[in-house]
């Protein structure tokens, strides 16, 4: 026996949702769970003993929707986290610039800016001549918090031939000012005019920048990641990205189990995808292929989330859906008939409604039992929407830390009726739909207790609004759990081999400083990960 974990509190996340004193890991699996003396009894002289002190094991987090790629890339440029204006940016950014010695001529990027942040009065978004105001010899591109809209500086824009002569293109837009001049903020596809220009990092730049990531998602208790990773980086070059996560794997430096959502937005890119001989499921149980993933809108931020009507708030616009009704029905039609699961970023009503009508048409011409399709961060419903979910049985990727932002702004950009149906988690849950909880990082942050903690208690992490935003909506911390344990490993179709401490599965588990059953709800943010296992191995311990 590798090693025996005893003393401690083993909330199993199985059927009989049990709890037990002790567990036995061998050959990267579970090979006992039970009593401290049942346990004991596989001891043998090479066996290592760790005493939990009383404290909770559970399962290992999985985040069911993340973009461990994308996080990692950006550990090395400017954070712009918490910016409270345009010129906190610009001041960062030049620190950056001369901390780091960069030189003349090398791309700048910063992510993370939220204008809804800036103090009042300032809420607007930078433009290229803010961005200038850093630096016209570096290119500069900063990508806001949602990743639906980028400002590109004068050098930028430059390099990348975008002049008040450059045509829109369908599905985003870049916008002008009175002369119809460019002022440097790209949204949706138009993102891809600036950042195509881009340096693309080389294979093990990638490996090197992963092995960050997965050591700070090891920090926080996760064990497998659902990651979107294929337009993480310069280049798009998915083929590096699987190299990468599989030399990775071959030289037994990957602490995360990666089910990789296939960004694949054009029916040149998934047929090209399909004709190498990727399919769902390919892979092991370190790096897995997984649905085919698109974007069906924008974010509710950036007002580019697609809805039916118009924006309470800005009433010219509904957002903006990334493909025709068309576009969505070819490319959700190829995956079904060629074995992909299929998972869409929808946040507005409107894009879920055309999506849930592709997957409908699909498994009409050629029905699939048990398809596992799904819609990523589902936020804007109806009670349509609601009761679609269980009649397709879809799948929803839900983020619970987005209620820490949205809560402010929910209301002014849908209206107060749309949101009685909005952000439904419990709704969904108690009506038999399948959730899977994660963090859409580095969006958000993948912090899981965090996560855990809005879910059940539906306030930021400032502790508001008092009594909770939507209270009729929150989960029981058992619910909460069990969608970032076997709510995850059950849309990867993974849930017989992981998500839950029992005989047989993955040795994946977590320790905490608290047990999240038996403390006040709002004290769940303040638990720390006190060790985490992967494949039967310590990767963290604090």
């Amino acid at each position: 026996m590798d090693r025996i974990f005893i003393n401690g509190k083993v909330a199993t996340i199985d059927s009989k949702n049990s709890f037990a004193e002790a567990v036995a890991v061998e050959n990267g699996k579970i090979a006992k769970v039970g009593s401290k003396e049942e346990v004991l009894e596989l001891k043998n002289d090479k066996t290592e003993v760790i005493d939990l002190e009383g404290k909770l094991l559970l399962p290992g987090f999985n985040d069911s929707h993340m973009h461990l790629l994308m996080y990692s890339y950006h550990l090395q440029n400017v954070n712009l986290v918490g910016t409270t204006s345009i010129d906190n940016i610009i001041e960062r950014t030049k620190n950056f610039i001369k901390e780091r010695n960069i030189a003349s001529g090398k791309w700048i990027l910063g992510i993370g800016w939220n204008q809804d942040y800036f103090t009042e009065g300032e809420r607007v978004f930078p433009t290229k001549y803010d961005l200038d105001k850093i630096s016209t010899e570096h290119p500069i591109v900063f990508i806001r918090a949602c990743y639906h809209i980028v400002i590109a500086n004068s050098k930028a824009m430059e390099l990348a031939g975008i002049t008040k002569d450059s045509p829109q293109i369908e599905g985003g837009k870049f916008d002008l000012d009175e002369n119809g001049e460019p002022i440097g903020i790209f949204r949706e596809k138009a993102q891809g005019l600036i950042t195509s220009h881009i340096p693309e990092p080389t294979v093990e730049e990638i490996k090197e920048m992963l092995i960050e990531g997965m050591e700070n998602a090891n920090k926080c208790g996760l064990t497998s990641v659902q990651t979107d990773d294929f337009e993480a980086i310069p280049g798009k070059n998915y083929e590096n990205i699987i190299k990468a996560y599989k030399e990775l794997n071959e030289e037994g430096k990957i602490n995360l189990r990666i089910y990789e959502q296939c960004l694949l937005p054009s029916m040149e890119r998934l047929k090209g995808f399909l004709d190498r001989g990727y399919r769902t499921g390919h892979g092991d149980d370190f790096f897995k292929i997984g649905p085919l993933k698109l974007l069906g809108d924008g974010s509710l931020g950036a007002r580019t989330a697609a809805l039916t009507k118009p924006y309470a708030d800005c009433p010219e616009t509904c957002g903006i859906p990334v493909f025709t009704q068309e576009e969505i029905d070819e490319l959700v039609e190829m995956a079904h008939n060629n074995d992909m699961q299929i998972a869409v970023h929808c946040i507005g009503n409107k894009a879920m409604y055309m999506v849930f009508e592709a997957m409908e048409k699909a498994l009409t011409k050629n029905p699939k039992e048990d398809h596992r399709y799904g819609i990523v961060h589902c936020q804007i419903t109806d009670k349509y929407l609601l009761d679609k979910f269980k009649e397709l049985n879809a799948v929803a990727y839900i983020q619970p830390i987005f209620l820490d932002y949205d809560w402010h702004i929910a209301e002014s950009r849908i209206g107060s009726e749309l949101l009685k149906t909005s952000y439904n988690w419990k709704t969904l849950l108690h009506s038999g739909v399948h959730l899977g909880f994660g963090s859409d990082a580095p969006v958000e942050s993948f912090d899981v207790l965090n996560g855990i903690y809005e879910a059940v208690t539906s306030k930021d992490l400032n502790g508001n609004p008092e009594g909770g935003w939507k209270p009729d909506q929150t989960l029981t911390v058992e619910e909460a759990v069990y969608g970032f344990t076997m709510g995850g490993a059950y849309t990867s179709f993974e849930e017989n081999v992981k998500g839950s401490i029992e005989e047989g599965k993955l040795a994946d588990m977590v320790v905490l400083s608290r047990n999240i059953f038996e403390i006040p709800e709002d004290e769940i943010k303040d638990i720390e990960v006190e060790m985490t296992i992967f494949n039967g191995n310590i990767v963290y311990e604090k």
